[in-house]
C-alpha cells in the first residue's frame, strides 16, 4: 500500500516539474480531484508510482499532451442544462440585441459543445451576423476536435432532446450532416467561432466581452484559483455584461460577489453591475 504521505509529495513534485517545463501551473487545482486524475493516468498508462511519470512527461511532449487530455476535464455536451439556455433566452438575449455587436468567450471550452449550443442560439435569435464567439481551453487535443466540430452521433439523440428543451426553435437536424458513425456542425456555425489557447491559471484578461460562459469549471479549483479566475471575467466583461457559471458553482463567497447581481439564482446566471 502506498504512504499517503509519500503521494502527496509525488504529487508536488509532478506540478513542479510540469510547471517548470510547460508553464502549466496545477498547484491550484482541487487537490482530491487532480489526485484522482492522476492515480487514473498512472493505472492506465502501465506505471506502479506517480513519480514514475515525471521523466517520461518531461522529455516527451506528446506523451505530456496525452496527460494533458488525461487531467483536463472535457465533460460537457449540447445544450448542457437546457433551463439555463431559456434563461439565456428571456433575459440576456434582449440586452444584448441592442448592441451593434456581440463578443461570447467560452472560458474551458472543453471540445466545444457549449460553445456550438450558443452559436445556434444566437442564429435563432437573429444575431448570427452580430456575434463572435471566442472558445479556449488549456487542451491542445481538445480544441482540435473543438475546431473541427465533429462528434459521435450517438450522442445526437441525447443533444436534441436538449436543444428541444432549452426552447429551440426548430429542428436540431438542421444544425449538423450527419455521415457515417458521425456529425459536423453546419459551416456557418462553425465560422462564428474561434478556438484558441487560453490558461485560467497564468493568462491574462480576453477582451471587452459581452457575455463569458465559465460552467463546470471552477469546481475544479481551488478557493485562489477561483477568485483569480472571477477577477478575470469581471475584468473581461462590458459594463452591464454578463456571466453564467456551472449549476453547482457560485459566486456568494467569492472576492467578486459585490461586483455582480443575479439575474438567475438557480441557473447561474449574473450580469456585471
Amino acid at each position: 500500500m502506498i504512504d499517503p504521505a509519500i503521494e502527496t509529495l509525488e504529487i508536488d513534485l509532478l506540478q513542479k516539474a510540469i510547471a517548470d517545463r510547460y508553464g502549466y501551473d496545477f498547484s491550484n487545482y482541487s487537490p482530491a480531484s487532480f489526485k484522482r486524475r492522476v492515480v487514473a493516468y498512472v493505472k492506465k498508462s502501465g506505471h506502479t508510482r506517480i513519480s514514475d511519470l515525471i521523466p517520461p512527461l518531461l522529455h516527451d511532449r506528446n506523451l505530456f499532451r496525452s496527460f494533458l487530455y488525461a487531467v483536463s476535464v472535457t465533460v460537457t455536451e449540447m445544450f448542457r442544462d437546457p433551463q439555463v439556455y431559456k434563461i439565456l433566452r428571456e433575459k440576456v438575449i434582449p440586452v444584448l440585441k441592442t448592441y451593434p455587436s456581440i463578443k461570447v468567450w467560452h472560458a474551458g471550452c472543453a471540445t466545444g459543445e457549449e460553445a456550438y449550443s450558443s452559436a445556434i442560439l444566437f442564429a435563432e435569435e437573429g444575431l448570427a451576423d452580430r456575434v463572435q464567439i471566442y472558445a479556449t481551453d488549456i487542451n491542445e487535443e481538445s480544441l482540435h476536435i473543438a475546431s473541427e466540430g465533429i462528434y459521435p452521433i450517438e450522442k445526437i439523440k441525447e443533444y436534441t432532446q436538449n436543444y428541444q428543451q432549452s426552447g429551440g426553435r426548430g429542428s436540431f437536424s438542421d444544425y449538423y450532416h450527419a455521415r457515417y458513425e458521425a456529425v459536423i456542425m453546419n459551416q456557418d456555425l462553425r465560422k462564428r467561432l474561434t478556438f484558441s489557447s487560453h490558461n485560467l491559471v497564468s493568462d491574462g484578461s480576453f477582451g471587452a466581452m459581452h457575455l463569458i460562459f465559465c460552467r463546470n469549471v471552477l469546481i475544479y479549483f481551488d478557493e485562489t484559483l477561483q477568485n483569480r479566475a472571477l477577477n478575470l471575467f469581471s475584468q473581461s466583461l462590458v459594463p452591464k455584461g454578463f456571466l453564467c457559471l456551472g449549476t453547482k458553482e457560485s459566486l456568494l463567497f467569492s472576492t467578486v460577489k459585490d461586483r455582480f447581481r443575479i439575474i438567475a439564482e438557480r441557473e447561474k446566471c449574473f450580469q456585471l453591475k
